[in-house]
């Protein structure tokens, strides 16, 4: 599921505490992605960062009601549309 991100897109690592996105591709070895998929990080859901580790790392995710820790080096592999300009392209 590698897939080559713009410069200019999101990623999981870039939401703040509390902010939302829209899960868009992974940018990681087909075996990771494939589980995260099957812990519910499913494109085109809604992900929400809920809490925070110490220093910010890991960071827990909630995803279609399930909540799953990842660390900063995967999240960043993760792309998003932050919620905000998904609600304005629907407009």
């Amino acid at each position: 599921m590698k897939a080559q991100r713009s410069k200019s897109s999101s990623t999981l690592c870039d939401l703040a505490l509390g902010e939302s996105g829209i899960l868009e591709e992974f940018d990681m070895p087909q075996s990771i992605a494939e589980h995260l998929m099957n812990l519910g990080f499913v494109p085109g859901l809604e992900v929400l960062v809920a809490r925070s580790g110490p220093g910010g790392n890991p960071r827990v995710y909630r995803v279609d009601g399930t909540e799953v820790a990842l660390r900063r080096d995967l999240s960043r592999c993760i792309a998003i549309r932050p919620l905000r300009t998904a609600e304005a392209e629907m407009r």
